[in-house]
This record gives C-alpha cells, sequence and structure tokens, in this order.
C-alpha cells in the first residue's frame, strides 16, 4: 500500500524529524501529540475546542466504546466520526493497556483475553480478530493489534510470553484487517513489547517488522520505570524502527517525557495526563506546572502563563481559576484542559521549527532548563 508518512527535516543533532502523516481524515504534521478522548470524547472540551487549538487527531479507546454505548450502536451512525460529529482521525487503542490495568479480573490465553467488565463484573472476551472487526466498525482512522502488556521488574518468563503472544496475535490481526480492507479506509499498527530485556525488544521489533504493515507503535515503556531506564529503552526502542514508517510511543505527555521521545525520532505519542492532571488542578506554564489550588494565586490577576497564546491565558486570572477549582464549577475542567492541552500544541509547534533549523537540541536544553528548576 502507498506509504501514510513522508519523513520531511532531521535535526543534525539528534534524531528529531518531522514529517507527514497522511490519514483518511486529513494530514497532519509530526512530532505531534494526539488528546485522549477515551470515550470518543476529550473530557470537559468540545469538537470545537479542539479543533480551534489545532488538533486533528485524537485517541478513543476500543475497551470502554465496546463496553459502553457497544459496536451496534457505533455502527448505526457509520463509526465514531458520524457518532461524534468529530471531523479528525480516530486512533483507537486495542484496549490491552486496560485489561492489563485489570489484572485481578482477566485471564490471557493464546486464543486471546478472557476479562470482566469494569461497569457490571459481566463476562468478555477479546481475542485479536475480534478487536480489529470492532475497530473497523468504528471505523478507526488507525486501528492498534490487540497486545500484552507487562509491568516493570516482572520476571523474564512473563516478559518472553507478552512478546510471544504479542507477535502471534499481530499476524493474527494483519490477517483479519487486511480481509476487511473492502469495509475501512483505517490503518494497523503493531506494537512493539520486550520489557526492560533488550534481546526480547529485538526480537519484537524483528517479528512485528516482518509483516510490512503501514506503521509501529512502542509499547511496555512508562509502565512505573526509573526515567534512565526509560530514556535506555525508548532509544533502543526506537532504534529499531525504519525510518520510512511513522513511530507511536504509547502514554506519555509530559514536555519532558514529550521531550525525550522526540530527541529520539518518536512521531506520535499520547496520554491522559494533560487533561487528568488539568482537572485536578495542575497547570502547565514554561516555569513548571503550578498546583492552581494554592492560597499563593488567591490574588493573582495574571494569567497561567503569561507566555501562552491561549484564549484561556488571554481571559482568565490565576485567581478566577483557583475560585472555579475550590468551588467545584464545571467550567474549572474545561478552561484548565484547554488550556494544557493549547500549552502542548504551542510545545509542538515550537518543536517542529527547532527540529526544522536544527537547534532543537539547543530548544530542548533551554525548555528543560526552565521549566524542570
Amino acid at each position: 500500500m502507498e506509504s501514510i508518512f513522508t519523513p520531511l527535516a532531521k535535526d543534525l543533532h539528534s534524531k528529531a524529524r518531522t514529517g507527514i502523516l497522511k490519514l483518511a481524515h486529513g494530514e497532519l504534521d509530526t512530532p505531534v501529540f494526539m488528546p485522549v478522548g477515551t470515550n470518543a470524547t476529550v473530557k470537559a472540551l468540545n469538537k470545537d475546542d479542539l479543533k480551534e487549538i489545532g488538533y486533528s487527531l485524537i485517541l478513543a479507546n476500543t475497551y470502554h466504546l465496546y463496553l459502553k454505548p457497544g459496536k451496534t450502536v457505533i455502527e448505526e451512525f457509520g463509526g465514531l466520526h458520524g457518532f461524534s460529529g468529530w471531523k479528525g482521525n480516530f486512533l483507537t487503542d486495542s484496549g490491552g493497556f486496560q485489561v492489563f490495568s485489570l489484572s485481578p479480573f482477566r485471564k490471557i490465553t493464546d486464543d486471546g483475553v478472557k476479562f470482566k467488565s469494569h461497569i457490571d463484573g459481566s463476562s468478555h472476551f477479546f481475542s485479536p480478530e475480534s478487536v480489529v472487526d470492532l475497530q473497523i466498525a468504528f471505523q478507526s482512522d488507525i486501528l492498534m493489534q490487540l497486545d500484552v502488556c507487562s509491568a516493570h521488574g516482572v520476571e523474564r518468563k512473563e516478559a518472553q510470553r507478552a512478546v510471544r503472544l504479542t507477535s502471534a496475535w499481530a499476524r493474527r490481526s494483519k490477517v483479519a484487517w487486511e480481509s476487511a480492507r473492502d469495509k475501512s479506509h483505517g490503518i494497523l499498527f503493531p506494537i512493539m513489547q520486550g520489557n526492560f530485556f533488550e534481546d526480547l525488544r529485538r526480537q519484537s521489533a524483528q517479528e512485528l517488522l516482518e509483516l510490512d504493515l503501514p506503521g509501529i507503535a512502542i509499547g511496555g515503556l512508562s509502565v512505573g520505570e526509573p526515567f534512565e531506564l526509560f530514556k535506555e529503552y525508548l532509544a533502543l526502542s526506537a532504534s529499531l524502527c525504519p525510518i520510512d514508517k511513522p513511530r507511536y510511543l504509547m502514554g506519555i505527555g509530559t514536555p519532558e517525557y514529550i521531550l525525550e521521545a522526540v530527541d529520539q525520532g518518536i512521531d506520535m505519542f499520547d496520554c491522559v495526563f494533560p487533561t487528568r492532571s488539568a482537572r485536578n488542578g495542575l497547570l502547565f506554564t514554561r516555569d513548571g506546572p503550578i498546583a492552581i489550588k494554592k492560597a499563593m494565586f488567591e490574588h493573582d490577576k495574571g494569567p497561567i502563563d503569561p507566555e501562552c497564546g491561549c484564549k484561556v491565558c488571554k481571559e482568565y486570572s490565576r485567581a478566577y481559576l483557583r475560585h472555579l477549582f475550590r468551588a467545584g464549577e464545571i467550567l474549572y475542567s474545561s478552561l484548565a484542559s484547554y488550556h494544557n492541552l493549547a500549552f502542548l500544541w504551542e510545545l509542538l509547534s515550537e518543536i517542529r521549527l527547532s527540529i526544522q533549523s536544527s537547534e532543537f537540541s539547543s530548544y530542548k536544553k533551554a525548555f528543560l532548563s526552565r521549566y524542570l528548576r
């Protein structure tokens, strides 16, 4: 099939790069952050907010949408776009991480995963094929294979099993995806595993790349490991990915993690952290995140971040946002989430410009010297 990714600029002093990702609902510039819209909505924001900021790709979750409202309802609307009204692109996670998180309530076999709903305790089964089928019904622009994620600190035997099953399920997912290409415009990504064992990472990458799918995702990082270990295995994993395919690092969304990922040539990333932390009172600024509930902001007439150009920073004071947060007003979540996502959008825009001028390394150093001080 035609390549979905065109590499453009390459930074001369790092592995950072820019590119264009071509998806069914529009092209986008990379590196790119994807806001998480678990239930086909980014919490506290509407689709016009996201479009206004600049986003054209969001992540929804197969596990949650399968349980509620279910495949049938979404199919009736022609997929997630018709159901939600979002005109941009959807990437749907396979639900593998959610099943991983529900370890007391699931059983993994060679065939797939048996699990109990966190909503009502009912029993369900995901196979690689059924997960692809769900995402095709959702008309996802990027589909993710069902994988097995293992936690930091597990024994080698468990990590080996995760790699074996993930590779086998990727092969089955490819067959299911290719057999339904006439029903879907979406593309399929496999997910690299291997935990924190170098040879298993290499094995996983080799087995997945043999499938020659349109892109590749890196899973099993940012799962509780120390930052230095994250950096080591991020560098290893990224080095195993081909240059002509988009590289997606799953589950990161803070400036320091994003900058490290870009440094290693990652093109895509997602995380619930920016919006979840916003709702809980943590707001991004150039000088590091602030906890808006603190008394020091009670009379503060300034914006969240004087250097941020978003409408929240233009129109609302820290004092007012603190009041909304402490009063439990719904408006707070909306404004805070908008700001954090706008902050990341601006960060990624600056990152892309710095790569184009081969100044990414100095940009990263300067940004972090303020943000982490």
